[in-house]
């Protein structure tokens, strides 16, 4: 794609420093800085100019460093990791400072917080309220059965990585088929995001498939940088070559890298 066409928003990043504290036994350990003057020359670079953080489950309930990034950056928005009986006042600061969504990166715990519990009832609610969104990365073979929790809460529902489906079942998949059917609400959207980490030859069916259900209304798109664990294979100009392979239509294009994610995160 030529500059004319970059996306206007990267709605998935994540910003760190080796000085931030990890939580016990991390997915990833990363030795280096990728910082927010980083991901913003990265944003320069290829004519993109907002992006979205989305809350690392490395660092747990520690928001600080995109806390501030996001006060400093108005270009920035992103999403937090807290406990889920966090205080009203401390949600309603996060949001003077640019937050937009609480996240529920749940992949790497062996056993998924009970969704139904009254924590997390009065949590939902609470996003509700702030006209926050849910931000979804619990895992395989979680999202059927807590979609139906998070859809009865009447927040709205952004979910990474298409849905992160399990490859081998191709689009019959559980969670990608629960997926499809929460576009039905009008609360969800989905990232595309992140094929990599589902494999280059499943995620194509997965991307026309939720661009032919969802529409490119209810889709957006996002480079997942730094490409933890896949720094060295990974290339940010890969990503967005990645999304014209994905959705061939400019106009349709247009729609998930900027119209969409424009009324998502930034109005």
């Amino acid at each position: 794609m030529n500059m004319i066409e970059a996306p206007l928003v990267d709605s998935h990043a994540h910003i760190y420093t080796v000085g931030m504290p990890f939580v016990d036994n991390p997915r990833h350990h990363p030795d280096y800085d990728f910082t927010a003057a980083q991901y913003l020359a990265q944003l320069d670079k290829h004519g993109i100019h907002f992006g979205v953080l989305a809350a690392a489950s490395l660092y747990g309930t520690y928001n600080d460093y995109v806390v501030d990034s996001l006060k400093a950056n108005p270009r920035l928005r992103g999403t937090v990791i807290v406990d889920p009986m966090v205080e009203r006042d401390t949600l309603f600061r996060m949001k003077d400072a640019g937050v937009v969504g609480v996240r529920f990166c749940w992949i790497s715990l062996a056993t998924a917080p009970n969704i139904d519990s009254y924590e997390y009832r009065v949590l939902l609610r609470r996003i509700r309220d702030l006209d926050w969104h849910v931000h979804l990365h619990v895992g395989r073979g979680r999202l059927a059965g807590i979609l139906p929790f998070v859809e009865k809460s009447g927040v709205k529902t952004v979910i990474d990585h298409l849905g992160y489906p399990d490859p081998e079942l191709g689009l019959a998949c559980p969670d990608f088929q629960a997926v499809l059917r929460s576009i039905d609400t009008g609360r969800t959207w989905v990232k595309l995001s992140a094929g990599y980490r589902i494999g280059r030859d499943a995620v194509m069916g997965y991307a026309r498939e939720l661009l032919k259900v969802a529409g490119p209304e209810r889709l957006v798109w996002g480079s997942d940088a730094p490409f933890a664990s896949f720094e060295s294979k990974v290339t940010y100009r890969q990503t967005i070559d990645d999304l014209a392979d994905w959705v061939p239509d400019a106009a349709a294009r247009r729609k998930i890298t900027a119209d969409t994610p424009l009324k998502l995160y930034f109005s």
